[in-house]
């Protein structure tokens, strides 16, 4: 919870000091009750988060470990390749999407050469 005040100083109002204490969440993906520190509260408020953690601290651990090693939203790990034909040089070449007929699809080479970027 999140407790706001302005303070008055003469004719002025102080900048708001928000106070915060600590709360209990439940983890959306193991269920278990976690505490959502009042220090953890000032350091989302201080980037601008406006929702709480959704899981624990180990789930969220798991979680960016599974989506740092591409497996996220895939039981076996591995990334399903569709084979095309690159629209620019003819050259069979394996892409991480289902392509689109309404759009051109590129091998690696010819997608840097267009100004293509992975990341």
């Amino acid at each position: 919870m999140c407790q706001e005040a302005r303070i008055p100083v003469g004719n002025f109002l102080l900048e708001e000091i928000r106070v915060f204490s600590d709360r209990t969440l439940t983890c959306c993906d193991c269920g278990q009750t976690f505490v959502f520190t009042a220090g953890e509260q000032e350091f989302y408020n201080s980037k601008g988060f406006s929702s709480d953690p959704r899981r624990c601290p180990e789930c969220r651990r798991n979680h960016k470990r599974e989506r740092e090693n591409g497996s996220l939203g895939r039981s076996n790990g591995t990334r399903e390749m569709f084979e095309v034909v690159c629209a620019e040089c003819g050259k069979t070449a394996k892409v991480p999407f289902r392509p689109r007929n309404d759009k051109p699809v590129y091998c690696a080479e010819c997608f840097k050469n267009h100004g293509g970027s992975r990341h």
